[in-house]
């Protein structure tokens, strides 16, 4: 198959990959993905997946938000494979194909939990240092 080149135009010859490249494209992939979590909505979306699929409409009657913000951030999870559809009827339904992807979520959770919990401690000891210099 031919590959188009800086310019667009198409070779014959097949495009070699470097080792590099190929990290380069997976750390790329990465980032994509993980762009595609960086949404408060579309975080919100996923973890209502996790109790089932659910069609566009119960989705955005459990946000709360416009059915167009809605519809624009599942298509982006839906770019990345993060959802899955079927039709049932004229209905579409969602539903998170890899349950991995809330083991994931459970993974930051925890881990934002200890920053929090960091960050907790350290306000006390400010707030404790206030107490002992007579600031409150």
């Amino acid at each position: 198959m031919t590959q188009p080149d800086h310019r667009g135009a198409f070779s014959t010859m097949p495009r070699q990959h470097s080792r590099g490249d190929d990290a380069e494209r997976l750390r790329q992939f990465k980032a994509e993905f993980f762009k595609a979590l960086a949404n408060p909505l579309r975080i919100r979306m996923l973890e209502l997946l996790r109790g089932g699929p659910m069609s566009v409409t119960q989705i955005q009657e459990a946000t709360g938000a416009p059915g167009s913000s809605v519809s624009q951030q599942l298509a982006v999870l839906r770019s990345r494979n993060i959802l899955a559809t079927e039709r049932r009827g004229t209905t579409i339904i969602y539903r998170v194909p890899d349950p991995e992807l809330f083991e994931l979520l459970d993974v930051a959770r925890r881990i934002f939990d200890a920053h929090l919990s960091d960050t907790i401690d350290l306000l006390r000891l400010v707030d404790g240092e206030a107490v002992v210099a007579g600031e409150r």
